[in-house]
């Protein structure tokens, strides 16, 4: 069984990940495969090259993400050429990973913060939702990633709305209390996972 799990930005998917992991649960991240997909020497890296110019490029050749980002969070039409060239090889990576992790997990984790606007949602068995407010959300994010309020805001606008996200899903967790109470949801859940792998 393969459950998606997805969530808006900051609302602490790696967290849960990792809670599910503790437990003995294998996972496999669609933004780590993305960024493995846009490393120096694979195809999708020279694509984005050619078609932002050197700009996007840092001295070294790798990806400057945050040149990148402001592109296409300011062109619409921008991201979904990007979207174009990674996500078809973002989802054959993921199918790889998953496979491999199938072998010894009794059920598997596909974490992704686009799951249902990339399609993901169609790889996977059940889909669990990682549940903030979205003053949280942007607290957060704030606070870890230093980026501007701007755009946090553009990246919440390019994901699901909250209610759409929490109707999609099959499962819920509700990540805006203390780690002991993310826990005892996530131990709940691996518990009815797991009867229903048996």
């Amino acid at each position: 069984m393969i459950i998606g799990l997805t969530g808006g930005i900051g609302s602490g998917k790696s967290t849960v990940a990792r809670a599910f992991e503790e437990l003995g649960i294998g996972w496999v991240d669609a933004d780590d495969v993305a960024r493995e997909v846009v490393a120096l020497g694979e195809p999708a890296l020279a694509a984005i090259a050619e078609h932002f110019g050197e700009d996007v490029l840092n001295s070294d050749g790798t990806l400057n993400r945050s040149a990148l980002r402001t592109i296409i969070f300011e062109d619409p039409a921008q991201r979904q050429w990007l979207e174009s060239v990674t996500h078809p090889r973002v989802r054959e990576r993921l199918l790889l990973h998953l496979e491999r992790l199938q072998q010894q997990s009794p059920y598997v984790l596909l974490v992704s913060p686009l799951l249902f606007e990339s399609g993901q949602d169609k790889l996977v068995n059940r889909t669990l939702v990682i549940d903030v407010p979205e003053s949280l959300q942007l607290s957060r994010t704030l606070a870890r990633d230093g980026v501007s309020k701007s755009q946090v805001r553009a990246i919440l606008a390019a994901q699901l709305p909250r209610e759409e996200r929490l109707a999609k899903g099959n499962d819920v967790i509700d990540n805006s209390g203390d780690h002991a109470a993310m826990m005892r949801q996530v131990v709940q859940l691996d518990r009815r996972y797991r009867a229903e792998c048996a």
